[in-house]
Order: C-alpha cells, then sequence, then structure tokens
C-alpha cells in the first residue's frame, strides 16, 4: 500500500463520518439546535460556541493519537528513537498555554451568559408580559392564568414576540419544567415557586415536557405549548371563558391525585388565589409564619364554603 492511500484512507473514513453526520442533523429537527425563541437562541448559540471551542484541543489530540500510533508503530524502522529527549519548551507552551487560553475564554463566556440567560431575569420588550402560573401534578402539568381567570391542563396559549412570566410549583414529587424549543428547563418544588421567562418569536406549537423522572406516570407528563398571534390568543381566551367548566377547590383536588396520559382541559374559572394556596400548604405551620397562617386559614374557609 502507496504512502498516499495511507493517509487518504483516514481522511476519507472523517469526510465520511462528518457528511453522515451534516445529513443526519439537517434532516432530524432536533429541538436544541431549531429554537423558535430569543431564550432558546442564544443558549443554542452558547451551545455551539463551547462545543467548536472545545473541539480545538479534541481533534488536534485524536489526530495527534493516530499520527502517533502510526509513526511509531513496531513496524516503521525509520521513526527517530529519542530515550534522553525529555522535553521542548514550544510544545510545552502549546499544550498548556492552549487549553489555560481556552479556560479562560469560557471563564468569561460562562460569566455572561449565566447573568443573560438567568431564568429569573425579565425580557425587555416593548410589549406588556403574560403571567402564566404552572402547577406540575402527577403526572399532568396545570397552567393559570391569573389575569384572564382561566386554567388549562397540558395545554398552554400565549402571543407571539411577547414575553411569558412563568410562575413554577409543584403539587407533587419535584419536578422539571421544560420547552426545549423555547428555552432551558426549571425545576418545579413544592412550597416554592421558581421562575422563567421565554418569547417565542412567530406562531407555532411546541412540545413540552417534565425533564425530571417522577414515577411510572412520566414519560407521559407532556404538553403542548402554542404560540399564536395577539388576536387568536385573545379569541381562544374568550372561548375558554366560555366553559362549562370550573376548577373549583373539590375539582382541583380530584385533578391532584395521580393519573397518566390526561387529555387536554380548559377551566372557565379558577378558585381565587389557587397558586399561592398550593404553595403555602407546604408551609412548615411550626415556623410560625403569619403568611403561611393566613393562607392556611383562608384555604381553610374557602374550602367549607365551596
Amino acid at each position: 500500500m502507496s504512502k498516499k492511500v495511507r493517509i487518504a484512507i483516514p481522511l476519507l473514513l472523517l469526510a465520511g463520518v462528518v457528511a453522515v453526520l451534516v445529513v443526519f442533523l439537517r434532516s432530524n429537527d432536533i429541538a436544541i439546535l431549531s429554537p423558535a425563541g430569543t431564550i432558546a437562541d442564544k443558549q443554542r448559540n452558547l451551545l455551539v460556541f463551547a462545543t467548536l471551542l472545545g473541539m480545538t484541543v479534541v481533534v488536534p489530540v485524536f489526530a495527534m493519537t493516530i499520527l502517533f500510533a502510526w509513526k511509531y508503530r513496531e513496524g516503521n524502522k525509520k521513526a527517530a528513537y529519542k530515550p534522553d529527549w525529555s522535553s521542548n519548551h514550544a510544545l510545552e507552551f502549546i499544550w498548556w498555554g492552549i487549553p489555560i487560553v481556552i479556560i479562560v475564554i469560557l471563564s468569561v463566556v460562562t460569566w455572561k451568559s449565566s447573568h443573560e440567560l438567568d431564568p429569573y431575569r425579565p425580557l425587555t420588550s416593548e410589549k406588556p408580559p403574560v403571567t402564566i402560573q404552572v402547577v406540575a401534578l402527577q403526572w399532568k402539568w396545570l397552567f393559570i392564568y391569573p389575569e384572564q381567570n382561566i386554567a388549562t391542563v397540558n395545554f398552554v396559549q400565549f402571543p407571539e414576540d411577547t414575553p411569558v412570566n412563568f410562575e413554577i410549583t409543584a403539587d407533587a414529587p419535584m419536578n422539571s419544567f421544560w420547552i426545549p424549543k423555547l428555552g432551558g428547563q426549571v425545576y418545579a418544588m413544592n412550597g416554592m415557586v421558581t421562575k422563567l421567562h421565554l418569547l417565542a418569536h412567530d406562531p407555532g406549537e411546541y412540545e413540552g415536557s417534565s425533564a425530571n423522572i417522577s414515577g411510572e406516570g412520566f414519560a407521559g407528563m407532556k404538553f403542548m405549548a402554542k404560540s399564536s398571534t395577539r388576536a387568536d390568543f385573545d379569541d381562544w381566551v374568550q372561548s375558554v371563558q366560555q366553559s362549562e367548566n370550573r376548577l373549583t377547590l373539590q375539582e382541583y383536588e380530584e385533578l391532584a391525585k395521580p393519573s397518566k396520559n390526561n387529555p387536554i382541559t380548559v377551566y372557565s374559572s379558577k378558585v381565587s388565589d389557587l397558586h399561592d394556596t398550593i404553595v403555602m400548604k407546604y408551609m412548615n405551620h411550626a415556623s410560625g409564619s403569619s403568611d403561611a397562617q393566613k393562607y392556611n386559614e383562608d384555604s381553610a374557609q374557602e374550602t367549607h364554603h365551596h
């Protein structure tokens, strides 16, 4: 086998692997690589940048591994044998200097992106945001619209190009709220509220799911997130407000029971301060918190009236 052929074979194999990878990425809709929102765009760009930066070390290392294994193989009698060669200042500078530079760059990028992509940081926009309260249940998602006085199960809709302020909690084991095409996941936990701010560029439907294993119904704990025009969103809100379903405390208690593969359900009205009541029910009575006691008393009175 000639020298040119020996060099060409690895290069052709590498080109083939790259071509297959490119075709796979272009023919498959991978959510995190085809974002549809402001936050998801920045997260995708950060992922690509960090990967390419890391490849500046990974590719040369693998290339040199193959080169050295071939050049210093047992059958190559022309390879130089230098048992007394201990160091080379130029090479030492390269394999220590380049990683240090990469770490410094990643440190700066991480510091900047950690603040820029903070899920608690509101998005800047001329349009007023829409607030949606999220409750992770077993094994379903409850979405409460406090301003529109409606609620939905396993379906959430919001206007395009409009900031959406998600307030997330749980009335079940800890979970994680995630819409891959719009932005990163945030945990849903009992007795506390986490926040996530997202914005969709255009109208569309995006799959949402649980990103934290939470039992036998985890695989079916999915929901549909729909971005629409403002007019369509207002029409949808009006249609939901005309529904005969009412989210009373009794209805919520039934809904909160473990169930799998729940269908999309809409409620035309909800219990006042339901989200806060769910959060405060897990507060420690022994702490003596006046706010916790007040919420629990209000919740008990509301349950009695219903």
